[in-house]
């Protein structure tokens, strides 16, 4: 017992060490005496120094990094305006609501340099914070790569969350071979409003963000939306696993690729989308490939069909090659290759081959039932009226997330 206690108190004590400022000093008499940072989740990051010198102290600069995915380690780094003395007290606040701010549990990385007029020069050791969502007392589950962050709810309803992205996990390695690469964490809210809170600059309507780049997802679940919780769950863990599955530093994926996977991770396709799909066949009205290729309609009537259509293609493409050309298909699309070289190499045709066998397919699965379409659309107008406004609410409805919008996810 003596010597287990002794281990802990030697352990604390590294702690500490770690963790409290660190005093450095150049030969000259140059001190950095104190070093801290603040953070007020979400707006900002405060940073402070104090040093002294038998000199003028004539330059400070605060270095930072973010840890996130990234082709290359990007550091900022700050010139701190101050008046020159031999005894200065220097700070620098990091405004979120010029950059769009970040996730929740992003990492940050900080160090300071500090010259004399003598030419002494210090830098402080690097200390990583982590910038939180403290509003909350969080708890936690792991499971696999999946850490599920929640603050309202018991175990229990965790535990169905976790289980709902294991599922869609299995589910996307079963059909296209996709697995996660890096770690991810899940932050539950208890309502949009709440998630709301965590944001910069909230859309009214957001429910649901993937931050690509952090490996993050954070999104509002209320009590009576648990279906569409586990849903909006499974949606952006695709993105997430298919991000991954993807990057490069040369071309991202088409549009219809990217959000057909995550529709078919979330299961059969609701009615009201298959209305759209049925309607659209039944008018010649089907969006062709190539246009599914760009970033969505921001009316909402297209929208839909371009989601539906999506899914659909990435059904025809899996239920008739197969999940080892899927897969194929996106280790092609890893190493940067265009829309139609990758398909003409995976499949032996381009975007517009595509098109034409998948329109041959999508019409006779649904061409007895297309008389039904006006009628089974006509019963959803809020759907039908082309708005942004509207296009954006569907965004909640989804459990897309607001920087995913941008299509390439971060």
């Amino acid at each position: 017992m003596i010597k287990k206690a002794g281990i802990l108190a030697l352990v604390v004590c590294l702690l500490l060490v770690v963790l409290s400022p660190v005093l450095v000093q150049a030969r000259s008499g140059l001190t950095v005496l104190d070093s801290s940072a603040q953070a007020e989740f979400p707006a900002s990051l405060s940073f402070n120094l104090s040093a002294e010198s038998n000199v003028d102290i004539t330059d400070i600069r605060l270095h930072y990094a973010v840890d996130r995915v990234s082709f290359a380690r990007v550091t900022s780094e700050v010139y701190i305006e101050f008046v020159p003395g031999s005894a200065v007290d220097a700070s620098w606040t990091w405004d979120m609501r010029k950059m769009g701010g970040l996730p929740p549990g992003s990492s940050v990385g900080y160090w300071w340099t500090v010259e004399d007029a003598s030419g002494s020069r210090v830098e402080t050791a690097p200390v990583r914070l982590r910038f939180d969502d403290n509003r909350y007392s969080w708890h936690s589950l792991v499971e696999g790569g999946v850490t599920i962050y929640w603050y309202e709810g018991d175990e229990s309803f965790a535990g169905e969350i976790m289980l709902a992205a294991q599922q869609a996990l299995v589910r996307l390695a079963d059909d296209t071979g996709a697995e996660l690469e890096s770690p991810v964490r899940l932050y539950i809210y208890d309502s949009a409003w709440d998630l709301q809170g965590a944001m910069i600059y909230p859309q009214e309507w957001t429910g649901g963000v993937a931050f690509t780049r952090y490996n993050t997802i954070a999104i509002g679940i209320a009590q009576g939306d648990f279906q569409w919780g586990k849903r909006a769950v499974a949606h952006e863990l695709t993105h997430l696993v298919i991000y991954q599955m993807t990057l490069n530093p040369y071309a991202g994926l088409p549009t219809w690729l990217d959000e057909g996977l995550a529709m078919h991770t979330e299961g059969a396709l609701d009615p009201q989308f298959v209305g759209y799909l049925k309607g659209a066949i039944a008018e010649n009205g089907l969006i062709s490939v190539r246009s599914l290729a760009s970033p969505f309609s921001a009316y909402a009537g297209k929208a839909v069909l371009a989601y539906a259509q999506s899914q659909s293609l990435v059904e025809f493409l899996i239920s008739n090659y197969g999940q080892s050309k899927m897969l194929e298909l996106l280790d092609t699309f890893r190493e940067g290759s265009g829309y139609d070289a990758a398909l003409e190499k995976v499949y032996g045709f381009d975007m517009d081959g595509l098109d034409a066998l998948w329109r041959d397919y999508i019409t006779g699965q649904y061409q007895s039932t297309t008389e039904v379409t006006a009628t089974t659309t006509a019963v959803h107008p809020a759907l039908i009226g082309e708005t942004a406004a509207l296009a954006t609410g569907l965004v909640l409805w989804l459990g897309l997330a607001a920087e995913g919008w941008a299509w390439r996810r971060g």
